[in-house]
């Protein structure tokens, strides 16, 4: 009975943490739309049997970060248009609620914190890092949210980011930027003067206006 428990739970551990590497993967745009996976490239990967890879890959389709056809076949989504729209108006009301619940509590170390961050990006641009973008520029926005002591708000923010990971590879790819986003700037800005309307306005601005271009 002991050796079945350590067992399920030497399992339990393999599947948790495949299941978060894919997931940071995906969420940081490592992972192009519509790439494809195998349950026995997984395991080869991340030296795991078949049951934690597929357990993995379970979540992560019912998260809607990885689709599954009828077939078996495993794959990044790829995105329709009304998805992309539907996904950034999400973005642009539960983050402009957490910028909102974190403003009280957005005290000059926080502020200094998203300055670093924001100087972080700008390195990763400059070496055309397109994965190193995307990863901080969540690490900003989840720096901000994690002062609005908002956790389930959070997660649903995380989930929609992992939904829109891949795709935002591509868009950041498209966009070639050589600069940080002038709207952190203004996120920024409002926190110092405690700008409650603007910094609503900088935040839904900055988690929408690219995601538009991908729709137009």
């Amino acid at each position: 009975m002991a050796q079945t428990t350590r067992s399920s739970d030497t399992q339990s551990l393999a599947h948790d943490r495949v299941y978060r590497a894919i997931r940071a993967r995906i969420m940081h745009g490592e992972m192009a739309p519509g790439e494809a996976m195998t349950l026995r490239g997984i395991g080869r990967t991340y030296g795991v049997s078949m049951t934690p890879a597929r357990e993995a890959v379970r979540r992560l389709v019912a998260e809607g970060a990885l689709t599954m056809s009828a077939s078996g076949r495993v794959a990044t989504p790829e995105l329709a248009n009304e998805r992309i729209e539907e996904l950034a108006a999400l973005r642009a009301l539960i983050e402009t609620e957490l910028a909102s619940r974190a403003l009280p509590r957005a005290h000059m170390a926080l502020i200094e914190r998203l300055q670093t961050i924001n100087m972080a990006i700008a390195e990763v641009i400059a070496k055309g890092d397109v994965v190193g973008y995307i990863r901080t520029n969540l690490e900003f926005h989840r720096t901000l949210y994690l002062r609005a002591q908002a956790p389930a708000m959070l997660a649903t923010t995380e989930t929609v980011w992992l939904q829109l990971g891949p795709t935002m590879r591509s868009l950041y790819a498209r966009l070639k930027r050589t600069e940080a986003p002038v709207h952190h700037r203004a996120i920024i800005a409002a926190l110092r003067a405690g700008d409650e309307p603007g910094l609503r306005l900088a935040v839904r601005t900055d988690v929408t206006q690219g995601l538009r271009m991908l729709t137009g």
